[in-house]
């Protein structure tokens, strides 16, 4: 089975660094992702229209690469988070998770007894590179797996906050992470990144996961907020999104080149 690059990298002490892709799906962009430096990557299927056959083929692309893949489910249901794991993504990320219900939940289906109860289906499929094993191998071959995936809670309400200690000492939940646009707004404070309250919710976050030994994820967009927030304790950044990079890019190479021929 493919190692996870993020879970190496944590436990050697080290902060990973990695992407999320919102909007483009070709076959080149994991081995782009991979020539600059990213450690792991996000595909998103809450907020677009990526289909499973979409996010499929990224996943396999992706495992060519040494890039971990991990992939945001639209909704914490047995469905959607399965089928991520059988076509190989090392883990999964869920929207808002509010109790460790809703966490205990997530793990079932992204791991195997004993620790979740996810259906079986390795030796066959692209999560074993199609390689079989000996049915006295199966024990082993399940350990290994719940090893490797790595199941990510999304923090972004209030209710989410006031239930941190429960969802990330949950045996199975393997990283917090701040979703701090809708955690502002679920706040009432929509956009201000810097009102206290929301500033004490994100260090909540980052100290929770620190007491739980797991990783505090977070996903910068600019310096700034890189800096404050891993002054606040985040020890993986997920930087911007694909979207927020070529625009930016794009908006600023082209305001160059209007002004040299005199736009």
């Amino acid at each position: 089975m493919k190692p996870n690059r993020f879970k190496k990298l944590y436990a050697e002490g080290k902060v990973p660094v990695g992407h999320m892709l919102f909007e483009f799906t070709t076959r080149g962009i994991p081995e782009i992702l991979e020539v600059a430096g990213s450690d792991f990557v996000v595909i998103d299927m809450e907020h677009n229209a990526f289909n499973m056959a979409d996010t499929a083929d990224l996943i396999s692309w992706f495992r060519a690469t040494d890039i971990a893949v991990f992939v945001r489910v639209p909704e914490v249901h047995y469905s959607h988070i399965a089928r991520v794991m059988d076509s190989g993504g090392h883990g999964v990320m869920a929207p808002n998770v509010k109790s460790a219900g809703q966490a205990q939940a997530l793990v079932d289906a992204a791991k195997y007894q004993p620790i979740g109860q996810r259906g079986f289906y390795m030796g066959l499929g692209p999560n074993s590179d199609y390689r079989g094993f000996p049915p006295a191998e199966t024990r082993r071959v399940m350990d290994e797996a719940n090893e490797r995936t790595t199941v990510i809670c999304l923090i972004e309400h209030p209710e989410g906050v006031a239930n941190l200690d429960e969802i990330a000492a949950l045996p199975g939940v393997d990283a917090l992470c701040a979703g701090y646009g809708d955690l502002a707004q679920y706040m009432g404070v929509p956009g201000d990144f810097q009102d206290p309250g929301f500033l004490d919710a994100m260090q909540s976050i980052a100290q929770a996961a620190k007491r739980h030994k797991i990783p505090a994820i977070v996903q910068p967009g600019n310096e700034e907020q890189l800096e404050q927030w891993l002054g606040l304790g985040f020890t993986a950044i997920s930087w911007s999104c694909d979207i927020a990079v070529y625009r930016d890019a794009l908006k600023a190479a082209t305001d160059i080149t209007k002004k040299a021929v005199g736009r």
